[in-house]
């Protein structure tokens, strides 16, 4: 979830194309993935699960443990944390929101949250609801300070009160990293500040809103929006946090204030996966929402580009959307067909905030789009 979490997808990318180069592999999707996970558990990762959909064909892979103390084996239906995926549930609210004429994306931050964005730079009169929800605004990333970090990382307290306003005040005692629009900076504050427009158009907590517009039409059982409990229960994968590369601690209680609409959504494959193919083939939004959702921007050098909490990357076989997410314990990667039609979806159960994309996740992502590209 800090700045690098959009980062290791592009990473992914990256080794994901070079891998691509050589001739075609004969091994299905579901074999490629499979030996990946398996690779991704043998370089440290407890357990991996993922999910494989083309059409209503889905196929399932695991290795490893979902708990490494009863060693049960990881469950390709447990819920997980799913991190910065949750952007794209938040920036879907949003769309509705100005599909239904409450407000416009091109709104400045100011007329909904007026004096929330004024300091060293960051002026919410200049950045307008765009600009937060494509990563254009210029502002810092909270989870990148060093307050943050030691307090989230260390997790003595998962029951720490992380006000939304408190989030953005960390962030903006840093400079602003740009002139709002001019270039994109990954930052887990702009979709903090965009659940705080939610509340402000529609008077109720964004989880609320999420439930009610994503959730509940889309029956999506198994995913959930916590807010102050952070404990998980039922079906779930046990998160760690791996510390010199041989102690495994427990971190599947953590602070969901932390992220809120940035990152704190609990979910499944199948539900995730629900999800992006209802969202990417215009079953949430009308023409003109889904036209601006996937509206992008360059996010890097290599060809990677960013709509509406979503990403956008060049493969062999033509482009895909996907997005990454990783919160203390858990790391997961997705990638959908523009119709929704084709899906490759992994996750692990450990992920200590490394700044850069670690093996394993390279390793996963290297397959995830391999796999893609073969199914």
């Amino acid at each position: 979830m800090r700045r690098k979490a959009f980062g290791a997808v592009a990473a992914a990318v990256a080794a994901a194309l070079t891998g691509l180069a050589a001739p075609a592999s004969a091994e299905t999707p579901a074999e490629i993935l499979q030996a990946a996970a398996q690779t991704g558990v043998s370089l440290g990762y407890p357990g991996v699960i993922g999910l494989v959909r083309n059409g209503e064909a889905a196929q399932y892979i695991h290795a490893g443990y979902g708990n490494l103390t009863a060693k049960t084996p990881a469950d390709p239906k447990a819920r997980f944390r799913i991190g910065s995926d949750t952007k794209a549930f938040t920036a879907a609210v949003l769309l509705q929101l100005e599909a239904e004429g409450k407000l416009s994306l091109d709104d400045p931050l100011a007329r909904w949250l007026p004096g929330s964005v004024n300091a060293n730079g960051n002026d919410g009169t200049k950045i307008t609801v765009r600009q937060v929800l494509n990563q254009t605004s210029g502002l810092p990333d909270y989870a990148a300070d060093a307050r943050f970090i030691n307090s989230y990382v260390a997790n003595t307290n998962p029951r720490q009160a992380w006000p939304p306003q408190t989030l953005v005040d960390i962030a903006t005692s840093h400079p602003s990293l740009g002139a709002p629009g001019a270039a994109f900076h990954y930052s887990n504050t702009n979709y903090i500040l965009a659940g705080m427009v939610i509340k402000a158009v529609t008077g109720n907590e964004p989880a609320a809103e999420i439930q009610r517009r994503v959730f509940e039409p889309l029956s999506l059982t198994n995913t959930s929006f916590p807010t102050a409990d952070p404990s998980l229960t039922g079906n779930y994968l046990t998160g760690y946090y791996i510390w010199l590369g041989v102690f495994y601690n427990d971190v599947t209680v953590s602070n969901v204030q932390a992220f809120g609409t940035a990152g704190a959504i609990v979910s499944t494959e199948d539900d995730l996966a629900t999800f992006e193919r209802a969202l990417l083939s215009g079953k949430l939004l009308p023409p003109r929402q889904q036209a601006e959702l996937k509206t992008t921007v360059p996010a890097d050098n290599a060809g990677t580009r960013y709509g509406l909490g979503i990403g956008l990357s060049p493969t062999p076989c033509g482009l895909a959307w996907n997005h990454s997410g990783g919160v203390l314990g858990y790391f997961n990667l997705w990638l959908t067909s523009d119709d929704g039609s084709k899906q490759v979806l992994v996750a692990a159960n450990e992920n200590h905030l490394a700044g850069v994309a670690t093996r394993g996740q390279t390793t996963l992502g290297n397959a995830a789009f391999k796999a893609y590209c073969a199914s």
